[in-house]
């Protein structure tokens, strides 16, 4: 009789391998910190993508909000692994307040991706050494209205926060800020959710994402 496994594909096993280095993982952490959640894990899928969200947040104008990352000149949307027990809603919320103190009843979901959208880190970045190997992120993005003065923006939520400032700007400014290598990942997801701020029952300015976006590939 022939054995099981050797039905399986390559993606099967590679899957079941993950999990397990996963699961022996846990295993190897403190208890302590098992028990106060200080660790969490962020599964990786069997083409080393792991899963993500991303926050496009704007307001009645049209703009965007943008920013700052601690003690760095770079600038990015919010945006944050999606842990084992959450949904990319979920994960979506809790971003929202770790990075920025908003909440949810601070924003109105317009819309979010309908597919994951991936991009891979350059091989600089990429920690060879680290089982599961992670070489990029793989994000659904939602895109939000703020329903709240932007005075309830605060990066006091967690003990080691993302940011340090933001600012508003206009629609495709991103593309010109954000590092090279999520430039397209940015573009498939401004693109596929600025579409929505063309609807007649959406109440956003749609002329910043109307104007032409110059191609940056």
């Amino acid at each position: 009789m022939v054995s099981r496994i050797f039905l399986w594909n390559n993606a099967e096993i590679i899957e079941l391998l993950t999990t397990l280095l996963f699961l022996l993982s846990i295993y190897t952490l403190n208890s302590e910190q098992v028990e106060n959640k200080q660790v969490t894990f962020n599964m990786i899928d069997s083409k080393g993508y792991r899963p993500n969200v991303g926050i496009i947040l704007c307001n009645d104008e049209g703009r965007v909000f943008w920013a700052k990352r601690v003690g760095v000149s770079s600038w990015q949307f919010p945006q944050g692994g999606i842990n084992p027990n959450e949904d990319p809603e979920t994960a979506m919320y809790r971003e929202l307040w770790e990075e920025t103190g908003l909440q949810q009843h601070h924003v109105q979901i317009l819309g979010r991706t309908r597919y994951w959208l991936r991009y891979q880190l350059p091989d600089r970045y990429i920690r060879k050494n680290s089982l599961p190997l992670c070489i990029g992120q793989k994000q659904i993005w939602f895109i939000l209205r703020l329903v709240t003065s932007d005075t309830n923006v605060s990066f006091d939520h967690c003990v080691n926060p993302e940011f340090d400032s933001w600012r508003w700007v206009d629609y495709w400014e991103p593309l010109t800020d954000v590092v090279y290598f999520k430039r397209r990942v940015y573009h498939k997801a401004m693109s596929e959710l600025g579409e929505i701020l063309t609807l007649d029952n959406v109440p956003v300015n749609p002329a910043g994402f109307l104007r032409k976006v110059r191609e940056w590939w």
